[in-house]
C-alpha cells in the first residue's frame, strides 16, 4: 500500500491541465466503492487523456470525463476536482448510462 498522499499517476486532461490520482483516494474510496476497477488506473488515466465525451460536473470546480468501451461496462466515468492545483481525481466508476448530455 502506497503512502496517502503518493501520487499514483500523473496526466494532463485536453487543456493541458495536470491532473492527479492519489493514493488515498483510488484505495480507500475508487476501489472500496467500485472493485471492479482493480487494475483500471491505465484506463482512468486515458479517460482524462483523450475522453470520447466531457461535461461540467454539478458541483463548481469540476469536471466529467467519460470515455466509451473501456473498462467492465459501457462507459468509463471520471470526476475530475480544480477546486485544487493539480487538479485530483476524487472518483472513477463504470456506469452503463449514457452521459446527460451525449449525442452520438
Amino acid at each position: 500500500m502506497a503512502a496517502p498522499d503518493a501520487v499514483l499517476v500523473q496526466t494532463k486532461d485536453p487543456h493541458g491541465r495536470v491532473v492527479v490520482v492519489l493514493a488515498r483516494i483510488w484505495e480507500d474510496k475508487i476501489l472500496r466503492d467500485h472493485p471492479e476497477l482493480e487494475g483500471a488506473l491505465e484506463l482512468v488515466s486515458g479517460t482524462i487523456e483523450t475522453p470520447d465525451h466531457t461535461e461540467p460536473d454539478p458541483r463548481i470546480g469540476r469536471h466529467r470525463y467519460y470515455r466509451r468501451q473501456v473498462g467492465p461496462s459501457r462507459w468509463l466515468l471520471v470526476v475530475v476536482s480544480y477546486e485544487q492545483e493539480p487538479g485530483r481525481v476524487i472518483t472513477a466508476l463504470a456506469t452503463r448510462k449514457d452521459p446527460r448530455q451525449w449525442k452520438p
